[in-house]
């Protein structure tokens, strides 16, 4: 079973189906601020912008980055530096609930905000261990997304069915021709 945090990670990289010809979710704000309002991470009355969904976009593909350095691909610099602007316009800070709970959450409001509370998800998942089995397929048309379940971690593949069949007949074809 997938973490709550590493689903939240995972439904949003994959709010860009790359192996559609337009899998773009994220088109506008108003579909923006539907994606971040159906999973309470903004406030009513909070405006979405043309610079928001840029923004919103840029970290998505930060993340896919980092999920595909989790599946072998050497880590962008590009991408860390894209997340850790991110980070700071929101300004993520440590705080404790009434039990004594610490946690991360954003000084600002509205998408800033929430683009950094999907941040401090993904520095839970780093910090609870279950972040290395996030993954994005490593096909460049797919990156799809996905927790690895495998006991061993060594997935690479989103599915078996689509993406591993079309590499396994990829690399047949490859043998045959050499």
């Amino acid at each position: 079973m997938t973490p709550p945090g590493a689903k939240l990670i995972e439904d949003f990289v994959n709010t860009n189906e790359l192996d559609e010809v337009d899998g773009e979710h994220l088109k506008d704000p108003a579909a923006l601020s539907d994606w971040l309002r159906r999973r309470d991470l903004l406030p009513d009355g909070a405006s979405v912008t043309g610079d928001d969904v840029r923004s919103a976009r840029a970290v998505r593909e930060a993340l896919r980055k980092l999920l595909l350095a989790n599946n072998g691909a050497p880590l962008d610099p590009k991408a860390v530096g894209t997340l850790n602007s991110a980070a700071e316009r929101s300004r993520l800070r440590v705080s404790f609930s009434p039990s004594g709970d610490a946690r991360l959450v954003p000084e600002e409001a509205d998408v800033p905000g929430a683009l950094s509370h999907i941040l401090a998800v993904a520095y839970t998942a780093m910090a609870d261990e279950s972040w290395e089995r996030l993954k994005a397929c490593r096909l460049d048309d797919c990156q799809w997304a996905f927790y690895d379940q495998s006991k061993n971690r060594s997935r690479t593949w989103c599915s078996m069915k689509v993406c591993g069949n079309r590499a396994k007949a990829r690399a047949y074809r490859e043998r045959q021709r050499g």
